[in-house]
């Protein structure tokens, strides 16, 4: 269950350095510093106005990069515990199952979200007709 969550808040995260990257990138070289950053209610930051506030606290590379850090410690006590009770084979399974349901939740991921795309793509298609 914590690997779900993990895996669905470092996703997130990425989506959204992603939104805040493109629409920086739309803004130009020539726009005014308070159009790049300025404050939402609540304390929250917003980029140019666009997209949803990001808590500070969930903005920061390094601390998708120490989430991510902290999930690996704790995979490995698991691990280690998982190891003294499992045979070899059965252990070999566990770490084949942890690897394949993170790969599969990023594809699942990927997958909602090109259908996302899709949907709007042939919403603007219909709506264009």
């Amino acid at each position: 269950g914590d690997l779900d969550k993990v895996v669905n808040l470092l996703l997130s995260l990425s989506g959204r350095l992603a939104r805040v990257e493109t629409a920086l990138g739309s803004l130009g070289p020539h726009a005014p510093t308070e159009d790049k950053v300025g404050t939402g209610q609540g304390g929250t930051r917003r980029v140019s106005g666009h997209g949803t506030p990001c808590q500070s606290h969930l903005s920061h590379p390094q601390d998708a990069k120490d989430l991510k850090e902290h999930v690996g410690r704790r995979e490995e006590a698991v691990g280690a515990m998982v190891a003294r009770y499992l045979p070899a084979e059965h252990l070999q399974d566990y770490q084949h199952f942890v690897k394949m349901k993170s790969a599969l939740i990023a594809e699942q991921r990927e997958l909602e979200e090109k259908i996302k795309l899709g949907q709007e793509q042939l919403r603007c298609l219909r709506e264009s007709l």
